[in-house]
């Protein structure tokens, strides 16, 4: 079994940061992608920020230039740095990778359990 954890929600003032992790356990043979998504109360789940194995990334509009995504390969963990936050920028954001479990395996989308964040005005 695959567990993915997150860390590093809270609540913020306006224009604050706040750095998000997410770190796998389990057998895993190889991630592809790694990527951080948001839903707030209402609204439909959004990507927030992704990146491949080969390190490139993709962001929204409404988050580019605030936030960035990273990750660190050998502890299967990923980050989002995000600055300048905005009320907007509420919601409980989950990490989301895409894995093999074995060589030849399917490649599956595994979920955290979600991590609240809230931008205070």
């Amino acid at each position: 079994q695959v567990q993915l954890v997150e860390s590093g929600g809270g609540l913020v003032q306006a224009g604050g940061s706040l750095r998000l992790s997410c770190s796998a356990s389990g057998s895993i043979f190889s991630i592809y992608t790694m990527g951080w998504y948001r839903q707030a109360p209402g609204k439909q789940r959004e990507l927030v920020a992704v990146i491949t194995s080969g390190g490139n990334t993709n962001y929204p509009d409404s988050v580019k230039g605030r936030f960035t995504i990273s990750r660190d390969n050998a502890k299967n963990t990923v980050h989002l740095q995000m600055n300048s936050l905005k009320p907007e920028d509420t919601g409980v954001y989950y990490c989301n990778y895409a894995l093999r479990r074995n060589y030849g395996g399917p490649l599956s989308d595994y979920w955290g359990q979600g991590t609240q964040v809230t931008v205070s005005s």
